[in-house]
């Protein structure tokens, strides 16, 4: 089970995490998860050039070892980088020293400080240690796009009806989320641009700046 919508008293509970960006500007971040890889990331990027939309890319360390030049498309293309891990190692599950290691490796390949833990699954004390050397990027709307038992309107679904300005959203350039990101996503970017959205990358300003909001309320 999963939550389409994060629900204000989660953000709450943890407000070192961006889960969000607070503005009033017609803005959306999206993110993909668990790539790179040349079977979607490049259709991605081609969607998002199509509507002049910037989004962050939150790469699995393995992938752009693999595929370099797939990440350096990413990175020429003006999007935003983010850390998901060498291995895709869900927290829960994982000793603390292994996870950290992980985690590091994958910074090294990406480089960045930003860091979004796979599943969302982090333990509060692998949580204070990681909040000394990262940023912790959640998300407000998940697509749904990784489950199979969901239709792809389902996916598009999802998002039209959560979304709101400064919602993080959640999407993954996988093999497994291709079919119902390929019919959603383009439907996202033509909904939200005739609305007057822009699609903007995250970047640490941003999100400091959303730390700061969340401390004072």
């Amino acid at each position: 089970m999963y939550l389409i919508k994060t629900p204000q008293f989660i953000q709450n509970m943890f407000p070192h995490f961006t889960w969000r960006i607070p503005t009033s500007e017609k803005q959306i971040f999206l993110t993909f998860d668990d790539g790179p890889i040349p079977e979607v990331t490049p259709w991605v990027l081609d969607q998002l050039e199509k509507y002049q939309a910037k989004a962050s890319f939150f790469c699995v360390g393995d992938n752009i070892r693999k595929y370099p030049e797939i990440f350096q498309q990413v990175r020429d293309a003006g999007h935003t980088i983010g850390n998901h891990t060498m291995n895709h190692l869900n927290g829960w599950v994982t000793e603390n020293l292994t996870y950290f290691h992980n985690i590091r490796q994958g910074a090294s390949q990406a480089n960045t400080s930003l860091f979004r833990p796979p599943y969302g699954r982090v333990t509060p004390k692998q949580t204070q240690f990681l909040l000394r050397h990262y940023r912790i990027v959640m998300w407000d709307v998940l697509s749904g796009d990784f489950d199979t038992n969901i239709s792809p309107d389902q996916v598009l679904k999802n998002v039209v009806q959560n979304v709101a300005p400064g919602s993080i959203v959640v999407f993954h350039d996988s093999v497994k989320s291709q079919e119902r990101l390929e019919y959603a996503l383009p439907k996202v970017l033509e909904h939200f641009t005739a609305l007057g959205y822009t699609f903007d990358a995250l970047n640490t300003h941003e999100m400091v700046e959303s730390e700061l909001i969340c401390k004072r309320a």
